[in-house]
């Protein structure tokens, strides 16, 4: 499709980003050209827009300009010649990892951990556009009950999924902490309610953010302090009869929070490993914390392709999960650089936030938000 449209653009090595006229990208024989419907904000979005130190290093600046974004929902207007299942007209998500084939792990069936993948918006061009060019394979074919400002949230409701579920799927009548308030923590916890883990303790710093854990059906809330440790390990030990949980999430990436997750583990329990730390290397008490302890390890990166996907849509197809109260605000494309800075600002006052490029779409979406939040 010849042609411009408007998209956020990481131009220079520095904080921020431009909206600007972009060309129209064309496709080739294997990909599909979407129409973005709705495009969410990522932490790993703030992470570029910022410019840190991780987006220097990963992205760098020979790389620029780029689109940012990979969070979407969106119309298919274009299909490659070699596409197979998907049609011009389909209702689509994209999954963030673009496999190569040519991997061990996609062989086996693990796409979303390739040797050689690429990720939307970090190594290629990214959904803050009008349109996005995607190879046909991480494409997914959305129910078209669920509104775009939901679909395009699937990604990173994806994590949360993958993180709650582990590699075994076995959650239910269990208890589980999730250490952070983060939106794929907040998701998390939604998941987990819906899912049948019955005992669900939340460990987390934001004010804002743990009252909408609470929404999402966390059952215990314990607000994180350093001077207060002790305190939580023995909440924790309480409300789960002195064993400890049978599950724990890291979400935040903290040394503190892997050392206090390791401690309310229980013995035989399982932890997923979501959170990044600043510095990839970390102490642990190996002996104790492992291997007497018998824990598994879970580590969680992406969503498995196309398992999690699969899921994460019949909850939100059958209203078993309403992730609502995680979505702070619907805005215009226009009003990306007061979102970002909303995002970064602290104490947080936002959650999640979903952008449009069509007025009328988000006139939708928030006609389907009143009175909710």
């Amino acid at each position: 499709m010849a042609g411009v449209m408007k998209a956020i653009v990481k131009t220079k090595p520095e904080f921020g980003a431009e909206l600007r006229e972009h060309k129209t990208p064309e496709i080739t024989e294997d990909q599909v050209l979407i129409k973005v419907r709705a495009t969410s904000i990522c932490g790993t979005d703030v992470h570029i827009y910022r410019w840190d130190n991780w987006a220097a290093g990963r992205i760098g600046a020979a790389a620029l300009p780029q689109i940012l974004g990979h969070e979407v929902a969106g119309e298919v207007v274009e299909v490659g010649r070699s596409v197979k299942g998907i049609r011009s007209g389909d209702y689509v998500s994209v999954e963030t990892h673009i496999p190569d084939p040519r991997d061990l792990q996609s062989l086996l069936g693990q796409l979303h951990i390739g040797e050689h993948m690429s990720i939307l918006g970090v190594d290629i061009d990214g959904t803050f556009a009008e349109y996005v060019a995607v190879p046909s394979v991480v494409c997914w074919i959305n129910d078209r009950s669920i509104p775009p400002e939901i679909a395009s949230v699937q990604e990173p409701l994806g994590n949360a999924a993958y993180a709650v579920l582990g590699e075994d799927n076995d959650v239910a009548g269990k208890s589980m902490v999730v250490i952070g308030d983060g939106p794929i923590a907040l998701f998390a916890i939604g998941v987990a309610r819906a899912c049948g883990v019955t005992n669900i303790i939340v460990v987390g710093q934001s004010e804002f953010n743990l009252k909408i854990a609470a929404r999402m059906g966390a059952d215990h809330i314990i607000f994180a302090s350093d001077d207060r440790r002790k305190e939580r390990f023995d909440q924790v030990r309480d409300l789960t009869r002195g064993y400890g949980a049978d599950i724990v999430l890291d979400m935040a990436g903290s040394p503190a929070g892997l050392d206090e997750g390791f401690s309310m583990l229980r013995k035989g329990g399982r932890f997923s490993a979501f959170g990044i730390l600043t510095d990839s290397y970390y102490n642990i008490n190996y002996n104790n914390s492992l291997v007497f302890k018998g824990a598994q390890i879970h580590g969680i990166n992406g969503r498995k392709m196309f398992d999690t996907w699969y899921r994460v849509g019949n909850l939100l197809s059958s209203g078993r999960l309403d992730i609502r109260p995680v979505i702070s605000e619907l805005v215009m494309i226009d009003d990306f650089a007061g979102a970002f800075d909303r995002l970064m600002a602290l104490p947080r006052r936002v959650a999640k936030i979903v952008m449009f490029f069509d007025k009328d779409e988000l006139k939708s979406a928030r006609g389907r938000f009143v009175g909710f939040n």
